[in-house]
């Protein structure tokens, strides 16, 4: 078994947990979580691939065991969550590494992509959006209205977004078994977000979610003209994002490899060898490239 090392580094003042795993001079895989969880959905898929890669999982700020401030000492944006992932990497020395971006994670690393194309060497998107098909309108409706008209009415009809049975319904919801789904995942990202001041947290990242829309035609930009090598697994009964926002992805990159398994929103936690066995096999089949990366994440070396 790979040993994974749980670290923080200071950032901008704040502190940002990440696990850490694989060699210092592999391929680097930057791991970026979704709503409402953290690194914790990356436990059995980091050990899984730091034989060959090393793997890099944080926190966003407000999850997981990262600062939460409250919404009164932090403006909670996806371009801040951005900017304080990139101060991470840059502490680290990593400046070349593959994205593996799910739910709130793709915004986060569509934004860094954007920001520093050469630094991307490959995308892994499970449930990461780039389109407007993938939204499952019944789930993001409420989301839609209290973005268009943040009333105390329409932000009330959020609050059971942070219920446990609501989380569960995230991970249950689509999986041909449920048995298993442990149940320690909603229980722990409800007792994250439970955490005093985290529901302004979320309703704040809930309205600024809608700058994330007009940032896809950059996205799609940058996808036709990098031609990053991309990988689409997706849950093919995820209710939050459907499976048109995987099968989108070949519009702009047609090399994209899309694959639809059985399975719900987080899909690691009911299909986690067959998400495995794809993303040894992409990230193997452009392992030269990664491999050029160098040392530490660092720039491709000049041969």
């Amino acid at each position: 078994m790979a040993e994974v090392h749980h670290r923080f580094v200071t950032v901008q003042g704040r502190q940002l947990f990440y696990r850490d795993a694989g060699p210092r001079d592999a391929p680097v895989l930057v791991l970026l979580h979704g709503f409402p969880t953290s690194s914790f959905m990356f436990r059995h898929l980091i050990p899984a691939l730091a034989d060959r890669y090393r793997l890099i999982a944080p926190d966003h700020l407000g999850f997981g065991y990262s600062d939460a401030p409250s919404v009164d000492d932090f403006d909670y944006t996806f371009d801040a969550l951005a900017d304080h992932t990139a101060g991470l990497l840059d502490q680290l020395g990593v400046t070349r590494y593959a994205l593996y971006v799910q739910d709130y994670g793709a915004p986060v690393g569509w934004r860094l992509a954007l920001r520093d194309p050469d630094a991307v060497t490959a995308l892994v998107s499970q449930s990461g959006n780039a389109y407007e098909e993938g939204f499952v309108q019944e789930f993001w409706q409420p989301i839609f209205d209290y973005q268009q008209d943040p009333t105390p009415e329409n932000a009330a009809a959020l609050a059971p977004a942070l219920t446990l049975d609501m989380i569960k319904w995230q991970y249950v919801t689509g999986v041909p078994d449920e048995t298993r789904v442990d149940p320690d995942t909603w229980h722990h990202d409800h007792q994250m977000v439970s955490r005093p001041g985290n529901d302004r947290v979320q309703l704040k990242l809930f309205r600024d979610y809608a700058t994330n829309l007009p940032l896809y035609p950059r996205v799609h930009e940058y996808l036709r003209e990098r031609r990053p090598p991309l990988l689409a697994v997706w849950g093919r009964n995820d209710p939050i994002f459907g499976p048109d926002g995987a099968r989108a992805f070949t519009r702009d990159q047609p090399e994209a490899e899309v694959h639809l398994l059985d399975g719900g929103h987080f899909l690691l936690e009911s299909a986690l060898d067959e998400v495995t066995d794809l993303i040894r096999t992409f990230l193997g089949s452009h392992l030269r490239e990664l491999e050029r990366a160098g040392a530490d994440g660092g720039r491709p070396r000049r041969s």
